[in-house]
């Protein structure tokens, strides 16, 4: 049901379809409509996914955590975008979450992941749809897609202040290997590691 301004007040169950070339992959076997999701093409906003970016990691900020996502620019959207593969949930027509994933991932020197490692970003979900499985549904696309790109492990990092959020990943099966200091945030970073089945 939208809100005053079309955005979605509720997401009462996730359908997650994800539309790649010509075909559909269905990610639930539920049949009732929902969230589907698709790869971001030349007809999507850069502004929209900056907008639902900062409104997902608001709460981070308002913790006093400095999430990249949550400041970037129109600009870092789009250039982050291309670093890999930007998938877009959407439901009806409304853009409710997302995520980029690349493999292998290119990191700084001496930062602590194994070589060929795929990696994913900007995983976000509306708050109107949080708690509903979307970033998990997310997330596990993005392991399927590093597999398929080639890699069998994925690295990511989140503040090591943001307990709640360091056990999801856990809980998922990621382990903590390492920190890292990023130097537009304003926290450390635990890097988490997953070993993905081929």
């Amino acid at each position: 049901m939208p809100d005053a301004v079309g955005r979605p007040t509720r997401c009462i169950r996730v359908r997650l379809v994800v539309v790649i070339l010509r075909g559909i992959h269905d990610h639930s076997a539920d049949s009732e409509p929902g969230v589907w999701v698709r790869r971001f093409g030349k007809s999507d906003s850069a502004e929209d996914l900056t907008s639902l970016l900062h409104r997902a990691y608001a709460d981070h900020t308002a913790a006093g955590r400095r999430f990249f996502a949550s400041y970037q620019s129109v600009q870092d959207t789009a250039h982050r975008v291309g670093m890999g593969e930007c998938w877009l949930a959407f439901w009806g027509d409304e853009l409710v979450g997302s995520v980029t994933v690349a493999a292998p991932h290119m990191t700084p020197e001496d930062y602590p992941a194994p070589v060929g490692a795929g990696s994913f970003w900007q995983l976000a979900v509306d708050p109107a749809c949080q708690g509903m499985g979307l970033g998990q549904r997310l997330m596990a696309l993005a392991e399927e897609r590093i597999v398929a790109l080639g890699s069998t492990v994925a690295v990511i990092d989140t503040s090591v202040e943001a307990v709640e959020l360091v056990g999801w990943y856990r809980r998922r099966g990621y382990v903590p290997v390492g920190t890292w200091r990023w130097d537009v945030t304003n926290y450390e970073s635990v890097v988490l590691l997953k070993h993905l089945a081929a």
